[in-house]
């Protein structure tokens, strides 16, 4: 993936923290903070994301709405589930996966090269989500 530098690339990265310093959060929807690289200024932006991480079901799906609305280009994190990624690739966004190390030391090695994209989701999602979307919610199921 390339960019052209005179335009801002936002990239985003699940993190435990709201510092560069912190570790990256290997999951992406249960990630406490989303920490957002702008490379127009070189600038941080941490984004709570405590609303989207206890959601009983949908943390990825809205983490990923939260990363499209930030306007991010690449979000690098330790795992997606199917829905977050299609989300995420449907709107353009690039994904690295399996990233570790402090958020800072992760955009160290990104733009050093040392990272590859993804090109599928890693995670299988929540089973609970799952069964859930197959068979609509308990209000809407009939008694055994």
């Amino acid at each position: 993936m390339t960019w052209d530098k005179s335009v801002d690339f936002k990239i985003g990265v699940s993190s435990r923290g709201e510092s560069p310093l912190s570790d990256v959060c290997g999951q992406f929807g249960r990630s406490y903070w989303l920490l957002i690289y702008s490379s127009a200024d070189c600038s941080w932006q941490a984004i709570n994301n405590s609303l989207n991480r206890t959601r009983p079901c949908g943390a990825g799906v809205a983490t990923a709405e939260t990363m499209v609305a930030a306007g991010v280009n690449l979000v690098l994190t330790g795992e997606t589930g199917p829905k977050a990624f299609r989300i995420l690739r449907d709107a353009g966004i690039s994904m690295v996966h399996d990233v570790g190390g402090t958020v800072e030391e992760a955009l160290a090695d990104w733009l050093g090269g040392r990272l590859l994209l993804a090109h599928v989701a890693n995670d299988p999602g929540s089973p609970n989500c799952l069964l859930g979307s197959l068979y609509g919610s308990r209000e809407n199921q009939s008694p055994l």
